[in-house]
């Protein structure tokens, strides 16, 4: 049969909903821990953002307490995990998320003793005065770690600057998270701010790439060799050889889209929904970025959208990641949002005829971020000033449908 990787092969509506279904975004699965919820559908990268908390509000209608409450008892936690990006895991992963985001910061020391001068030996004695200074406790901040550790840190002046590192101290402290010996906690214990202390941790790392492999083809299967390529950060041999051990198949013949084989059947018996079940989610949830294929949860017409606040020229479709939070029913993007704390309400502009479904899905979220988070921000960075021209835009073309509908 002619080989054929296009998701129409197999139906794209039913691809979507198939996702959807996968990711828990079909029907809140209310009660459902955080754990659980991260066990079953992947592990939800964070950057300092309201994106862990959206995903699992829409997932298990979980508040920010409840979430807070597990990261404080360790059965999740922010770790250091596929390529060498932080996401939060469950405790039944910290040590595959540890294994699997290892190779990062030995490369990023392999850089530093090329172009820096860094010896590993200089740094491996730093990540011994970093644990003699924890051992009594903490948390401590990198600036009481800096002062703790005292000589052992060395600057790298300007061409350290240039490069990223500062000083010797962000190689010895990734070091030690890929190794289980630290680890990072968030100061006020929320996933959504970027100021963190660290503790001493005595975490197990195993794993290898057919468990991530076997993971992810759960989580987000249907899903190509390329997409795990893009989500581990393995290089080509190693995802293949990854891939053919953890045992995919084929979706249908000829496709590139493979799937675990105890899930054929379901799939294979799988219907599209008929009513629409609306969701509102971070631009990086796992829906886009297990797969990082925007196209397809996306309508053409849906694609040839101008971008929002964007040049000229630039379309919805034509951008890798999102640049707004997503609305999404049954896997299809039908909308974009964004948070306005001036107003405290969700802005949105909906691609679809807006239902009361659709209202009250808008309204309920706006509650939760209003009530709970006090803002969405989409990464560490964002801010309602950095957020006001796209919030406008939205806004703006959100009015202009209005009109002309």
């Amino acid at each position: 049969m002619e080989h054929d990787p296009r998701p129409e092969a197999v139906g794209v509506e039913k691809l979507r909903a198939w996702w959807s279904h996968r990711q828990w975004l079909d029907r809140p699965h209310t009660g459902a821990s955080a754990a659980e919820a991260l066990a079953a559908t992947g592990w939800a990268r964070s950057v300092g953002g309201a994106a862990p908390y959206l995903g699992l509000f829409a997932r298990a209608g979980l508040g920010r307490a409840a979430v807070d409450a597990e990261v404080a008892g360790l059965a999740v936690h922010e770790l250091p995990s596929a390529r060498g990006c932080t996401y939060v895991l469950p405790a039944a992963d910290f040590a595959l998320g540890l294994a699997v985001g290892a190779a990062a910061p030995e490369g990023e020391l392999a850089a530093a003793a090329k172009h820096l001068g860094v010896g590993r030996d200089e740094v491996e004695q730093l990540c011994l005065a970093i644990e003699r200074a924890l051992a009594d406790g903490g948390p401590l901040d990198p600036t009481t770690i800096r002062e703790a550790v005292g000589g052992a840190v060395r600057s790298l002046g300007e061409p350290g600057r240039k490069r990223g590192p500062a000083t010797t101290l962000p190689l010895a402290l990734g070091l030690l998270q890929s190794r289980g010996r630290i680890r990072r906690v968030p100061v006020n214990g929320r996933l959504d701010q970027q100021r963190y202390g660290y503790v001493g941790w005595d975490q197990p790392v195993s794993g290898n790439a057919v468990d991530l492999a076997r993971r992810y083809f759960s989580w987000a299967g249907p899903a190509s060799l390329g997409h795990f390529r893009w989500f581990s950060g393995f290089s080509a041999a190693t995802a293949r050889a990854a891939v053919a051990e953890a045992g995919p198949v084929p979706v249908a013949p000829g496709s590139e889209l493979l799937l675990p084989p105890e899930l054929v059947e379901e799939f294979a018996g799988f219907e599209v929904p008929a009513e629409p079940h609306y969701t509102l989610l971070a631009g990086i949830d796992g829906i886009h970025l297990l797969h990082r294929d925007m196209s397809r949860l996306l309508d053409p017409a849906d694609a040839a959208r101008p971008l929002p606040a964007g040049r000229a020229g630039r379309t919805f479709g034509g951008e890798t990641d999102p640049q707004t939070h997503l609305v999404l029913d049954r896997g299809r993007i039908v909308g974009l949002w964004e948070y306005d704390t001036e107003r405290a309400e969700i802005v949105h502009l909906s691609f679809v005829p807006p239902d009361d479904a659709l209202r009250a899905t808008v309204a309920r979220t706006e509650a939760f971020v209003r009530d709970e988070l006090g803002d969405a921000r989409g990464f560490s960075l964002d801010s309602p000033r950095s957020r006001a021209p796209k919030v406008a835009a939205l806004r703006e073309a959100a009015a202009a449908g209005r009109r002309a509908g």
